[in-house]
């Protein structure tokens, strides 16, 4: 499960690259009960979504190329380290090792799959201020076009581990976990999957995307295609896990929601 000790290889941020950060705060903040506070004029458009006064997530202006899309941040002690790790393991640099003023060094990669991801270094900000929770991160997810060569990649880069579980038709849901102790069922940050091929065959791409926890799936959704997202899977219950549907917000970026089954609480 994610939390806010955050040790290495753990999600420990998470942003949205937006067209117009105006009509991503609109949305997000009319679908949860969240607040916006500009990170101030020197931060470009950045700015933070809060919730009861506590940092859920982030949201910033869209740059250069690439489509709108949530970017989680996983924990190292050494961005630079990470970056020479990455490239060693067949990832590519997007955007290299860079201090954001005082509070914490930040780098931007590629898997060998395609799928983008960062690191967060802290100084100041050490991450997230609360996850778990109703309206806040609780899993993150890979949908990946090579899961086999992801795996190998992550592990060398974050040295995680993974509890697979089939899914039927051949496919396999991988949980993984970093190091730190316990197994995956208890500190399991997320989870990847192969695209199947008439996924992969219509043109769907690697990408992580964050789930955020609710209270009522169905009431979320609703609230979400009210305002403009759109549905790539409608609420469904999954045994064992909970109730869950996955969205594109009006300008393309995918997360999903997640109601948990009380019994794996």
């Amino acid at each position: 499960m994610l939390t806010t000790a955050f040790v290495p290889g753990t999600p420990n941020w998470l942003d949205l690259a937006a067209p117009d950060v105006e009509a991503a705060v609109a949305f997000y903040t009319s679908v949860f009960d969240w607040e916006f506070q500009s990170a101030g004029p020197e931060a470009g458009g950045y700015g933070f979504f809060r919730r009861n006064g506590e940092v859920v997530a982030a949201v910033g202006p869209l740059g250069g190329e690439g489509d709108p899309r949530w970017t989680v941040y996983f924990h190292t002690r050494d961005a630079d380290a990470t970056r020479a790790a990455v490239q060693r393991a067949g990832g590519t640099v997007r955007a290299a090792p860079m201090d954001v003023f005082t509070a914490g060094r930040m780098a931007q990669f590629t898997d060998p799959a395609g799928a983008d991801f960062a690191v967060w270094q802290p100084r100041e900000t050490v991450g997230l201020d609360v996850v778990m929770e109703p309206e806040t991160l609780c899993w993150t997810e890979l949908h990946t076009t090579d899961a086999a060569a992801v795996r190998d990649f992550y592990t060398s880069v974050f040295s995680w581990s993974y509890e697979d579980m089939p899914m039927g038709d051949g496919l396999v849901y991988s949980v993984f976990s970093a190091p730190g102790g316990g197994t995956p069922q208890d500190t399991g940050q997320g989870g990847m999957m192969q695209l199947m091929r008439e996924h992969r065959e219509a043109g769907s791409a690697s990408e992580w995307h964050p789930y955020f926890a609710t209270e009522d799936c169905d009431a979320t959704f609703t609230r979400a295609t009210g305002a403009g997202a759109s549905a790539l899977m409608p609420p469904t219950d999954a045994p064992g896990v909970g109730r869950l549907a996955m969205l594109r917000d009006p300008a393309g970026a995918t997360f999903a929601l997640i109601k948990g089954d009380p019994d794996q609480s």
